[in-house]
């Protein structure tokens, strides 16, 4: 059973005390230590309550934004239809509807570490393989963006793995890798540059591997050889308050993909 407040809490744990006084002195012990952390917890009114958290944001959105757009969000109801299709970093900075101002129903977010897409491959990375081609062959988005960003963890951890590919993680080494051309580029390009200025550079370069791994979906190319799709990159300089956005021209034709 849950309890509605920290007294409660309290107040059970010591009851549970008082009447289990056959407690093992460990057990009592625990129960002495929980109490008392609960009971700090209570005093301290700057202590963090994710669920109020939670709570009060939904509340503000409820009021603000939902309930004064019925139409908007009674079309939202009815289905979606976004312009974009958006791949961002998960990091905590650079959440694109808040920085490109999106409004529900506008764009649709694939977000990971680096805002990397990798290559087609059914099984590797059937996760992000259907978010593509729901967007692109359901919702028909006419717009790819992928935005790279300033102080990317995902990017200095791809610019810090060993050259003898040695891992530390079970994960995100592994996932960075796909961007590995880009590195390699940076490495061989701006070998006098300092750590930190390869890194920014890495950002947008693996912005472009990301764009030329779209490419190797077939229903992406489709689209972009047909003119029904354009493929974007775009940086996001928090520092500096920037925002970089370029087309990049793969020299696309229509003999090419059907070869």
């Amino acid at each position: 059973m849950g309890y509605e407040s920290y007294e409660e809490a309290i107040a059970a744990l010591s009851e549970l005390l008082s009447d289990k006084a056959d407690l093992g002195s460990v057990a009592a012990a625990k129960i002495k230590q929980i109490t008392a952390e609960l009971e700090a917890a209570a005093a301290d009114p700057t202590k963090f309550d994710p669920v109020k958290r939670i709570e009060t944001g939904f509340l503000h959105f409820k009021k603000e934004k939902y309930e004064k757009n019925p139409d908007l969000y009674g079309a939202l109801a009815k289905g979606q239809s976004p312009k974009f299709l958006v791949f961002a970093c998960s990091d905590s900075r650079v959440c694109p509807s808040h920085i490109l101002d999106f409004q529900p129903g506008e764009a649709f977010i694939v977000r990971n570490i680096a805002n990397m897409v990798p290559p087609y491959d059914k099984t590797k990375y059937s996760g992000v393989g259907a978010a593509i081609e729901y967007a692109v062959l359901h919702l028909k988005v006419e717009n790819i963006v992928v935005i790279g960003h300033s102080c990317c963890g995902g990017i200095k951890g791809l610019m810090s793995i060993p050259d003898d590919g040695t891992t530390a993680s079970d994960f995100i080494e592994n996932w960075v890798s796909i961007c590995a051309p880009a590195k390699t580029k940076v490495k061989s390009e701006c070998n006098e540059l300092s750590f930190s200025e390869q890194c920014h550079n890495c950002e947008k370069e693996a912005v472009n591997v990301s764009l030329g791994n779209l490419l190797t979906y077939p229903f992406v190319r489709e689209a972009v050889v047909n003119k029904s799709m354009a493929l974007k990159g775009a940086h996001y300089d928090f520092v500096n308050g920037k925002f970089d956005l370029w087309n990049l021209d793969f020299q696309i034709s229509p003999t090419l993909a059907t070869a």
